[in-house]
């Protein structure tokens, strides 16, 4: 098998022991997740796929589906120091990247001490980011992509790992700033939230209106997590895949000479669509027990990694039209 994107400090029996490792590790993730979050399971892996390819996701879905639940949850199996934010209009830079303090010592010295906002800790919940004014949406810009924050001129590590999953309500439109599209291509992926399955419904009306509900339990160390996500990109990916993902990428940007992406489409995703479908597809081979993805990997994550990478046109628009519909069609073509 050709392969374009490969390390080879790793033997292939090395590799085929850490995988396997790994895929138990993952069937405990799973199933540390199921006892909570009932039915949902695209939901679920595509939110596990961004954290195993080490990167940040935006979960969209009306209010009650569980998009709270699923980052406590994940956070609890994963092991990870888990924060919450509530985002709403009167939030501040600083209430979530931290401020400096003026102190004074018993000798009368004076100093600046640091103390840290709740954007230090591993797994961030953005609750409702759309809430928040632009000004506190760009505090965590630096944060998502550079892994770190500086406050007076001083730069602060965040922990690792350092993952952002944040939720936006796509009703409400009143009292809501749109989030910058510099923002949204920070997050890997976008995870549309639908309602549930009748079974699944089903079993949330038996199992959570009763006197005790399930409770998460731990099954993974954050160091055990990073050695995963360090496999996965150890992981090769075949020529023919690389080539499917520049196809589909370059192909959802006007210009390109794709007739319909040119008609329908004002702007589209950028290098960093690319990465992005490199890893999640790498970590959703392994988590389905594969050792290099495929190109139906590739057709899986499409809608998830380009939906806010792209803009409409207002012609597209007015005909009703979606990014959907327009990553649908690309899709086929690879």
């Amino acid at each position: 098998m050709s392969v374009m994107i490969k390390e080879t400090a790793m033997s292939e029996s090395e590799m085929i022991a850490a995988a396997e490792r790994a895929l138990a590790d993952i069937a405990k993730i799973r199933a540390g997740v199921g006892r909570v979050i009932f039915g949902q399971e695209s939901v679920v892996e595509r939110t596990l796929v961004a954290l195993l390819a080490g990167g940040h996701a935006l979960l969209v879905g009306v209010p009650g589906l569980a998009k709270t639940k699923l980052v406590e949850t994940l956070g609890i199996v994963l092991g990870l120091d888990s924060r919450r934010i509530q985002f709403t209009p009167d939030l501040m830079p600083s209430d979530i990247l931290g401020s400096e303090v003026m102190e004074q010592d018993e000798q009368g010295k004076r100093s600046f001490r640091f103390i840290s906002g709740p954007i230090f800790a591993q797994l961030l919940m953005a609750d409702e980011i759309n809430r928040a004014s632009p000004r506190t949406q760009s505090a965590l810009l630096q944060a998502m992509q550079e892994y770190h924050v500086t406050v007076a001129g001083e730069r602060h590590d965040l922990p690792a790992p350092f993952h952002v999953l944040a939720t936006q309500n796509p009703l409400e439109q009143e009292g809501t700033y749109p989030l910058p599209e510099a923002q949204l291509d920070r997050f890997l992926m976008q995870v549309d939230i639908l309602y549930p399955e009748l079974e699944a419904e089903r079993r949330i009306l038996l199992e959570t209106t009763g006197i005790e509900d399930a409770k998460a339990q731990n099954v993974l160390d954050p160091e055990r997590l990073k050695d995963i996500q360090h496999l996965i990109r150890r992981m090769p990916v075949p020529e023919t895949v690389v080539e499917a993902i520049l196809k589909l990428v370059r192909s959802a940007r006007p210009g390109q000479g794709h007739a319909e992406t040119d008609k329908h489409v004002s702007w589209g995703p950028g290098p960093r669509a690319s990465q992005a479908l490199t890893l999640c597809a790498r970590a959703r081979a392994l988590y389905d027990g594969r050792l290099a993805p495929s190109i139906d990997d590739i057709r899986a994550l499409a809608e998830p990694v380009l939906q806010h990478r792209m803009a409409l046109s207002f012609a597209a628009r007015a005909e009703g039209m979606t990014v959907r519909d327009v990553v649908a069609r690309l899709v086929k073509d690879i």
